[in-house]
């Protein structure tokens, strides 16, 4: 796959309310890149996903995701930048009323999926995928934890996103299944869609490892850049 820019963020300032969490950073994720961010909790790296799909500004500088301008974004094309993307949280926010695959048509449909074959073919695609091709009528309640993340991940697939941000995706699990989840968001990135990662689970990142950015004292650091030149 032709290595292509997927984002590029230059001299950035990321805010929430009055304060700047991010100054002046920088970064570009190719596509099918896979990339951790680290840092201490309050450090940003949930700031800085939460300003990739636009729930908080990036203030000067420039920052192009896919083909929108994130500074200078209108409000009527955030739900079509956020359909290409793929977000994965940590406490699932699965619907606790319906079954998974009516999680995943509730989805589909609110995104203007509206052939009934279709979202049941894309349905059953996400979830091979995921490893959940018969667990779709259960309940969220009746799925571990591992597998409610998985269906998150597969709620993430649906549109086909080119980017996936998973935000501490493995926080609630044990170390068994933080494995195979990381297994299997790194397995997503080989197939082309780019996955950033935020974490503070150290032994993750070395057992499984990947580019790093570092969130620390207001900067973003790319801890492989210094690698570069060898």
């Amino acid at each position: 796959m032709e290595e292509t820019t997927l984002l590029r963020l230059e001299n950035v300032d990321i805010c929430r309310e009055e304060n700047v969490i991010l100054h002046n950073a920088s970064f570009v994720l190719k596509n099918g890149e896979f990339v951790y961010v680290i840092g201490k909790v309050g450090s940003g790296k949930s700031s800085l996903l939460k300003s990739l799909y636009c729930e908080i500004p990036i203030m000067n500088g420039d920052a192009f995701l896919m083909e929108y301008n994130l500074c200078k974004i209108k409000r009527k094309e955030i739900p079509y930048l956020r359909r290409k993307l793929g977000i994965v949280f940590q406490d699932f926010q699965l619907l606790t009323d319906r079954s998974v695959i009516k999680n995943l048509e509730f989805v589909l449909k609110a995104t203007g999926w509206k052939n009934k074959e279709q979202i049941a073919e894309r349905i059953d695609n996400v979830l091979v995928q995921v490893g959940m091709q018969n667990k779709g009528y259960k309940m969220p309640h009746e799925l571990s934890g591992g597998e409610q993340q998985r269906i998150v991940i597969a709620r993430a697939l649906l549109n086909d996103p080119k980017l996936i941000l998973a935000d501490e995706p493995t926080g609630n699990l044990d170390p068994e299944t933080s494995g195979q989840i990381l297994q299997l968001l790194h397995d997503i990135s080989r197939r082309g869609t780019s996955v950033v990662m935020t974490t503070h689970n150290y032994t993750l990142v070395h057992n499984y490892p990947a580019r790093i950015v570092k969130c620390e004292n207001g900067l973003l650091c790319d801890l492989n850049s210094d690698k570069e030149g060898e």
